[in-house]
């Protein structure tokens, strides 16, 4: 399976970076051929601008800029999400990936009733994700960014995709034990993709 490995941390010493290094090691380990994207090494752009934006539903023109962005992700046959949650979202660099990225005619297609979905070849995602929030706030909050990636975006994406939704609240107080523990599991879901 070909993965498209996406990832947003600024800091190359941080626990997101020990998530990503270890989802890299559990794809690969299983055979699988991942293409990482590191939106921050990389010096993504990830604001939309006028331009863009004003080219944005022109299937003739919105891509371009983005044409190494659009081949990995029709390469792709799932979409691996590694990021920190900050203030309830993704960081503003992903958040603008997919403003810039995610374009008519390529993700989706406008229909009379809804936009319909155009990423047909990614037939599985996750996401592997930190939290300071407990649990209980993200419950009482509804989610935010699982109810955008897991309800929405999905949506673009094969019918029926599978995902897997990996993630450790309270990150701001966790302790090496914890740490590990998480690690582990992110390794144990992933070799079993």
């Amino acid at each position: 399976m070909r993965v498209l490995m996406v990832y947003c941390h600024p800091r190359a010493d941080s626990f997101s970076a020990a998530l990503r290094d270890t989802a890299l090691e559990a794809l690969r380990a299983r055979g699988h051929e991942v293409e990482l994207r590191d939106l921050y090494a990389e010096g993504f752009n990830p604001v939309l601008s006028a331009e863009e934006r004003g080219v944005y539903n022109d299937e003739s023109a919105n891509q371009a800029g983005i044409e190494h962005e659009i081949a990995q992700l029709r390469r792709a046959d799932a979409l691996l999400l590694v990021y920190p949650t900050w203030w309830y979202g993704m960081p503003a660099m992903l958040k603008g990936w997919f403003d810039r990225v995610w374009v008519p005619g390529v993700t989706f297609t406008f229909s009379d009733s809804a936009i319909q979905p155009a990423l047909t070849n990614i037939k599985r995602m996750g996401v592997v994700t930190t939290y300071g929030s407990p649990l209980w706030l993200l419950l009482f909050l509804l989610w935010p960014d699982r109810r955008v990636i897991a309800g929405g975006i999905r949506r673009l994406c094969a019918k029926g995709c599978p995902m897997d939704w990996l993630y450790l609240t309270r990150m701001d107080t966790r302790e090496a034990p914890d740490r590990a523990r998480f690690l582990a599991k992110v390794k144990a879901r992933l070799s079993a993709w």
